[in-house]
């Protein structure tokens, strides 16, 4: 530090300050400071600081990759989160778990991490379990079924539901179907967004007086057809569908050209929680509720932080090394966002067709 401070003409406590982030400099004062280090070889050393401070200024977003395939919602979710923590002074890692409480109790033994962002929540997730239980600082990507204690932040697929059905409903569509992912045998049953889309769709069904029927569709093209032809049998009259399961959306397409019906001639098809990118990707483009997947990134990462800086506070002002998980849940409120989904009308839906003769 006092080669660096002589190189760059500032002091020590200078220095200090720009490595720590601990107080502000100019932008000036931070170039030359940190232009010194890079001639004079010096690094900062991310265990040495944690050590001193007590953070390592690190965030793991718990991912079950070894059950979910990082789609692109996903990947894109994870990019906007690590940009924003870039933002805050943070780094952010992806930390592939399995979905069991041993895996986040094993992270948190090592305190590698400052915080931890969940995502794939379930409607009964062990993992938040464990983590309210250990204390560490977190913030939910998605709702659980209990979320008195839970500080999260996900898109509202109720409402996301309601508008697919105002938007099939104002074009005459009276026999509609859900399509949503079969994660039968899967370590993920439960997983929130199908459970509240299921639900959500059948209430709001009864509500309008509405026919309908539900399938569930495998991986990619292949179960996107066997569920078109699962859905024919089921509601014959179908006329408008709405899927949450991007991959298999050209699968339900040909599946439904098989049995006589096209996009949107006979069948309007809504993709629930995607993005317009994903609905370009079939002929014609499909209308999606776009899922606030960016900002929901982006507010998750500010609550998280705002929890770990009001912790570091707290612990600080008992200057007895108190710790700061728990110092995070007595200052930092308990955030609990719902985002909405956004309407992109394209040309998979239109008005509904005529009867079809018996």
């Amino acid at each position: 530090m006092r080669e660096v401070a002589a190189r760059a003409g500032v002091s020590i406590a200078t220095v200090s300050f720009v490595v720590n982030g601990s107080r502000s400099v100019s932008a000036g004062v931070h170039r030359r400071v940190t232009d010194a280090m890079g001639e004079l070889g010096y690094t900062n050393n991310v265990v040495a600081r944690a050590l001193a401070s007590k953070r390592t200024r690190i965030i793991a977003l718990l991912f079950p990759a070894l059950e979910q395939r990082l789609g692109g919602i996903a990947l894109h979710m994870f990019m906007n989160a690590a940009t924003r923590a870039s933002e805050l002074g943070y780094h952010l890692v992806l930390w592939p778990t399995g979905q069991t409480d041993d895996d986040v109790r094993e992270l948190v033994s090592g305190r590698l991490f400052d915080g931890v962002l969940v995502m794939e929540v379930q409607l009964r997730d062990s993992r938040v379990e464990a983590l309210l239980e250990l204390g560490l600082p977190f913030v939910s990507m998605g709702r659980t079924s209990q979320n008195d204690r839970v500080p999260y932040v996900d898109m509202d697929f109720e409402e996301a539901v309601e508008q697919g059905l105002d938007h099939l409903q104002s074009l005459g569509h009276r026999s509609i179907g859900l399509v949503l992912e079969d994660f039968a045998g899967t370590p993920i049953v439960g997983y929130g967004p199908t459970a509240r889309t299921e639900e959500a769709f059948r209430t709001s069904i009864a509500r309008r007086g509405l026919r309908s029927a539900i399938v569930t569709s495998g991986q990619s093209a292949a179960g996107g057809r066997q569920a078109a032809r699962e859905l024919v049998e089921s509601l014959p009259d179908v006329t408008g569908v709405l899927m949450l399961k991007d991959d298999a959306t050209g699968g339900l397409q040909s599946g439904l050209a098989e049995s006589g019906r096209e996009v949107p001639r006979d069948v309007s098809v809504v993709l629930l929680a995607s993005s317009t990118a994903a609905g370009a990707a079939t002929e014609p483009a499909m209308t999606t509720l776009n899922a606030p997947g960016a900002e929901m990134a982006r507010l998750a990462v500010e609550a998280l932080v705002a929890r770990l800086d009001a912790g570091a506070g707290a612990a600080g002002a008992a200057g007895d090394g108190t710790d700061a998980g728990t110092g995070a849940d007595a200052a930092a409120e308990l955030t609990q966002v719902l985002l909405p989904c956004v309407l992109h009308v394209a040309g998979s839906s239109a008005p509904a067709p005529a009867p079809r003769a018996s």
